[in-house]
């Protein structure tokens, strides 16, 4: 065990640490050197998923349900996949809009109502104090496990209750570092450094405690997990029907689900991804990132899990602190203290953003909109209210905080962390059609969310607080046995009379069906108002409206003036008139504000204010003529005309691109032509030139020496007749390979037997391959195969690969195989050698004019390098297709298909007319 005060040394030294980071994420941002505009810190920002449940309540769970964890994460996982698709409209959104908190993009969507951002708020509030408390209740009792302190009562004295330092401290933090700017808007750059060193922290924490106990403590995870499935009580938690019991995969994807709809709507998880994302193109390496860290931290949860309870059999240790009894049980107490800095850093990560996030919405969306309200407090008319505003946030910090502390103390003690964090899921899970319903529904309305959303709250407090109360002895055990009033099918565990789920799957399916059958019925019998109208389809069609100029859908009299004053009120001088000052410059500064003045200045409060509360602002300094829904109506059509019209250049544009860059390929394809062209010609006058050279050479000596030994003078002829012999071939060679490509050759088509053209090219070349000491076999099969085909060019294109083969065959131990081949449609033929093979870079160009593969010595290969040219014209005018593999170092193989002629008894059908194939 350690000493409490060097552990709680240890705690303040690592939240200074977070200071400091903090401090300097901060002092980078003002310098223009933003630390966070990283796609890899947005990912390890999105690891605040991953909190003080994940650090022990994951191996508490295992412990109790073995696999039965996993769809926690699984969930997230699986909606990674789905981000660039949803998260990445919510930030587009979020951003066009000035949206601070998810309370703001739900009453944003629907006609910036302030009483559905309240309600939202109160539902985060009420859902998310419970999960602070778990985070609270993880610290405390971390703490007791490492110094081997008794677990404090509730009447011990506060002051001896280590959570209660922590809290304040992290209060703190909040306060300095989530309310510097009163713009939420604004990033909060050194938070969101602070809380990506964390999820550094945190994962190598938990992966030295679980290579401890598996490689350490057992041989490996074979050892371990055999040892385990040696003991009849623990092989059930490795299969998943033993392990949860019947109804195991309901349960698996009510808890998918869960896990699935808490990453996109938990407050903190909405600061982090959507507010203070700063490129919504990170989004592409967190799709992968964040699923490979929650794989990482999961990695040895069943390890751990299973380990404990050898180690620690009939509950002598709670399973949640695992993670500290076991190397506190082996004597590893500065790896107990990395797992307690881990799970420490799990936890103050979360508190920290989500107070930060619900502050945020108690500020905007609670508190401000019921000031606004109070006309003798004549708010809008006050001087400078950043104060006010900054107090009411910071108060807000405080509050939950408190409220919190006060929850773990309560009630927080009589549940496990798992317990306690899924009901908080099961509240933020009722923002789901809200929200995915109005970023996708353009008819969802402002009463049918505040219907399902009301609905699926009372739901969700029936069937899971309520019952709660009765393990903390405040509700009689009745309620949840007999319902209340006796009434059984109000059993809160068993509404409706529905059984078979467990208390989280039963209350989701109910709070779900409630929720979101009121919000599709009851938008489906009601009217839009015109704000909820133009809301919807500014959600709903973000990507094709952001960056167009703003709909002018207000109409009243203005004054610049009057706007500016009001920003000042609430962004200071200095900022209001920088934001404003480029839309002045626009309006000429002319003291009457246009409508895009306006709502640029209502946009501009939303950040500070949230939607609802400037709505209500801008209305008492302007005099609006409100649109009649027609009139809306009519806008929006001419805007979607230009829309289109715009859609209708962007394709016109996209097409003359696209013919641009052909006219430039084709430029590029004639600018190749026309090199090939004078290559050729250099080429062919080259090869022409050496024999030539050679042949004038000697005769001018025999011509000059007349006198020349008679042995002599024959090596010297016999040289001239075979550079004229050489001169012969090339010529022939070239003029082949230009009627081929001309189509001015003549083919004598007729039936050919391939075995036969086979035969016939390896007799021609057998000298040449018997002088190479080179070993030929060949292939072919019994039964007569046929093609129409002119038989002495198809000789001719065997020939040239048998040529190119001995040319490149393995000096010391040459091999050459031909193989043919007999498929329904088509004949094959390979030609094999075991020479150097080629290279892939120079596969595609092999058959290319004048184009010869340097051997390894790097010399050039003799011959004119149109062999392969000309078994390509040959081949391609036969309707067949000619090819090369090669693994370089192994050889090369030369294949080229006909296509067969059908056959009866091994004899080809008569054909009409073979003497001329039409090409």
């Amino acid at each position: 065990m350690l000493q409490g005060g060097f552990i709680f040394l240890i705690a303040l030294l690592y939240i200074g640490l977070l200071f400091a980071i903090a401090t300097y994420g901060d002092r980078r941002a003002e310098q223009g050197r933003s630390i966070i505009s990283s796609p890899y810190i947005y990912a390890l920002s999105l690891a605040v998923y991953c909190t003080a449940w994940t650090f022990y309540g994951s191996v508490g769970r295992a412990a109790s349900s073995g696999v039965g964890y996993l769809p926690i994460y699984l969930g997230p996982t699986l909606t990674a996949v789905l981000w660039w698709m949803v998260l990445r409209k919510m930030i587009r959104i979020s951003k066009v809009y000035r949206i601070t908190s998810i309370a703001d993009f739900v009453a944003s969507r629907y006609g910036k109502s302030s009483g559905l951002a309240a309600l939202v708020t109160v539902i985060a509030v009420t859902g998310g104090v419970p999960y602070i408390a778990l985070q609270l209740k993880a610290i405390s009792v971390s703490f007791q496990v490492l110094s081997g302190r008794p677990t404090p009562t509730p009447t011990e004295s506060l002051l001896d209750d280590t959570a209660l330092y922590v809290t304040l401290a992290l209060a703190l933090f909040s306060i300095l570092f989530g309310t510097r700017h009163l713009d939420a808007t604004e990033r909060h750059e050194g938070l969101v450094a602070a809380i990506a060193f964390e999820s550094l922290v945190k994962l190598p924490a938990f992966v030295a405690v679980g290579l401890f106990v598996t490689f350490g403590l057992y041989d490996g995870p074979a050892d371990l997990f055999g040892r385990a499935l040696a003991r009849p009580e623990f092989r059930r938690l490795l299969t998943m029907e033993e392990a949860l019991g019947p109804g195991a995969y309901g349960q698996w994807f009510w808890m998918t689900l869960l896990a699935m709809l808490a990453i996109l709507f938990l407050p903190r998880q909405f600061q982090v991804a959507v507010v203070e994302n700063v490129d919504e193109r990170h989004l592409r390496k967190a799709i992968w990132l964040f699923p490979l860290y929650l794989w990482l931290i999961n990695l040895f949860v069943l390890p751990i899990a299973l380990a404990g309870l050898m180690a620690f059999p009939g509950g002598q240790v709670d399973a949640d602190m695992f993670v500290l009894a076991i190397p506190l049980a082996h004597g590893q107490e500065l790896l107990a203290l990395l797992a307690f800095i881990g799970g420490f850093s799990a936890a103050t990560s979360m508190v920290i953003v989500a107070t930060v996030a619900l502050s945020t919405m108690i500020s905007n969306d609670l508190i401000m909109p019921i000031l606004l309200r109070i006309r003798f407090l004549r708010l809008a008319q006050r001087g400078r209210l950043t104060g006010l505003l900054l107090g009411i946030r910071r108060g807000g910090i405080v509050l939950v905080l408190l409220l919190s502390y006060l929850y773990f103390h309560a009630i927080a003690h009589a549940y496990a962390l798992v317990s306690i964090g899924l009901i908080s899921f099961a509240a933020v899970a009722q923002f789901a059609p809200a929200i995915l319903g109005g970023m996708y529904w353009r008819r969802g309305t402002r009463a049918g969310a505040l219907c399902g959303l009301i609905a699926g709250f009372l739901i969700w407090g029936y069937t899971l607080p309520l019952p709660s109360l009765v393990d903390a002895g405040l509700l009689p055990v009745s309620f949840i046995e007999n319902g209340p009033w006796g009434v059984g099918w109000l059993r809160p565990y068993q509404l409706f009379g529905l059984e078979g789920f467990d208390p989280i799957s039963h209350a989701l399916f109910w709070s779900l069906l409630f929720n979101a059958g009121l919000y599709v019925g009851v938008s489906l019998f009601t009217q839009q108002r015109v704000e909820e109208l133009l809301q919807a389809r500014a959600f709903v069609d973000v990507f094709r409206l952001s960056g167009r100029p703003g709909e002018a859908t207000w109409r009243g009299t203005a004054y610049v003036s009057d706007l500016q004053q009001l920003l000042r009120r609430f962004l200071g001088k200095k900022q209001a008139d920088e934001a404003l000052r480029p839309v002045l410059a626009q309006g000429g500064g002319t003291v009457t504000a246009t409508a895009e003045v306006v709502q640029h200045a209502e946009r501009l409060l939303a950040g500070a204010i949230g939607s609802a509360s400037a709505r209500v602002l801008i209305a008492s300094v302007v005099k609006e003529e409100p649109l009649s829904l027609r009139e809306v109506m009519d806008i929006l059509d001419e805007t979607q005309q230009v829309i289109a019209y715009s859609h209708e250049l962007e394709r016109k544009s996209a097409e003359l691109e696209r013919a641009t860059r052909e006219l430039q390929a084709a430029n590029e394809r004639l600018k190749e032509l026309d090199r090939l062209k004078d290559e050729f010609i250099s080429t062919i006058t080259h090869e022409l030139r050496t024999p030539l050279t050679s042949i004038r050479a000697f005769s001018e000596i025999m011509h000059a020496n007349p006198n020349l030994p008679e042995a002599q003078r024959q090596e010297f002829l016999g040289i001239i007749i075979k550079e004229a012999e050489r001169l012969t071939r090339l010529i022939n060679q070239v003029l082949t390979l230009q009627k081929l490509e001309s189509g001015t050759v003549e083919l004598n088509l007729e039936p050919v037997r391939m075995q036969e053209v086979i035969e016939e090219a390896v007799e021609a070349i057998q000298p040449h391959v018997q002088f190479n000491e080179i070993t030929l076999t060949v292939s072919v099969p019994e039964t007569p195969c046929y093609v129409l085909g002119d038989r002495d060019q198809l000789v001719q294109v065997l020939l040239n690969l048998l040529s190119n083969a001995v040319k490149f065959c393995n000096p010391e131990d040459g091999r050459i195989a031909v193989r043919l081949l007999v498929e329904p449609d088509r004949v094959r033929v390979d030609v094999e050698d075991n020479g150097p093979g080629i290279a892939p870079e120079d596969q595609a160009t092999i058959f290319d004019k004048f184009r010869q593969v340097h051997t390894s010595t790097g010399r050039r290969p003799p011959g004119t390098g149109l062999g392969l040219a000309i078994a390509q014209r040959i081949v391609q005018h036969h309707h067949g297709r000619i090819w090369v593999e090669s693994d370089p170092g192994h050889g090369a193989t030369f294949s080229f298909t006909l296509p067969r002629l059908p056959a009866s008894d091994g004899m080809p059908q008569p054909m009409r007319d073979t003497s001329r194939l039409n090409l």
